[in-house]
């Protein structure tokens, strides 16, 4: 279970970009965080990742609070939370497999990290990883030369898989995708909540994914939740007041 209670945000300048921003989240939720650009999307996904200090406010996770100048805390967050960015962070030499089993790196055992060999049943299970999202024939291509943007975001969220994480946080996880790579990532990633227990909140500026992927709708406008709805068609009314 993820609490944020006034969760606010504001910069040297002054400039408040998170107000108050208060919320739960439980196990197996799919939520989508839709907002205009510059409403607070990105800040508030990277406070909750412990990315950046927030101004006031607290971040509970499973009963215990985090914060950000506490490095156990940030390490922590890193061990069991998976952080999908716009463009998926992979590893260019590596292969689909190899950048999936990367993801194991807290899992393994000192002396496999020195030396980066991969056992049997590691290489059985980063497979099984990537035949999870589909991308089992895609096994051996390197991602920037063999694989499309939306099958880079798919090995991403497999190499999440393998780190064991417990939340996804998605920062504009379908940005340049096409309709029919866009759809597959967003149907990979609502399958972990429902089979996995996942907690995964993806920020996005399109209302057509939150209304037809979501379990759970946030409204984000001027640095202020002013929606937090099960997912369904937004009234024009909604519309307005986050666009």
């Amino acid at each position: 279970m993820i609490i944020v209670r006034n969760l606010t945000k504001t910069w040297v300048d002054g400039q408040t970009v998170l107000s108050k921003v208060s919320f739960q989240v439980d196990k197996g939720e799919f939520v989508v965080l839709i907002g205009a650009s510059g409403s607070g999307k990105s800040t508030l996904l990277d406070c909750m990742a412990l990315q950046q200090p927030w101004t006031e406010g607290q971040l509970i996770i499973d009963g215990s609070e985090l914060s950000y100048k506490k490095w156990g805390d940030r390490f922590k967050l890193r061990r069991e939370w998976a952080f999908l960015e716009e463009k998926p962070a992979l590893h260019p030499k590596k292969n689909a497999l190899k950048n999936v089993f990367s993801g194991r790196f807290f899992q393994l055992p000192l002396w496999r990290k020195l030396t980066g060999t991969i056992s049997t049943s590691e290489h059985i299970l980063a497979m099984d990883y990537l035949e999870r999202v589909g991308l089992l024939d895609k096994a051996k291509m390197l991602p920037a030369e063999k694989l499309s943007g939306g099958e880079q975001q798919r090995v991403a969220i497999a190499k999440a898989l393998a780190s064991g994480a417990k939340v996804i946080l998605a920062d504009e996880p379908t940005k340049g995708l096409d309709p029919e790579s866009a759809a597959k990532v967003l149907q990979d990633l609502r399958t972990l909540c429902k089979e996995h227990d996942m907690i995964v909140i993806a920020a996005t500026q399109s209302l057509e994914i939150a209304e037809r992927h979501a379990s759970r709708i946030w409204g984000l406008a001027e640095g202020k939740l002013l929606l937090d709805i099960p997912a369904r068609r937004l009234t024009q009314s909604e519309k307005n007041k986050l666009f």
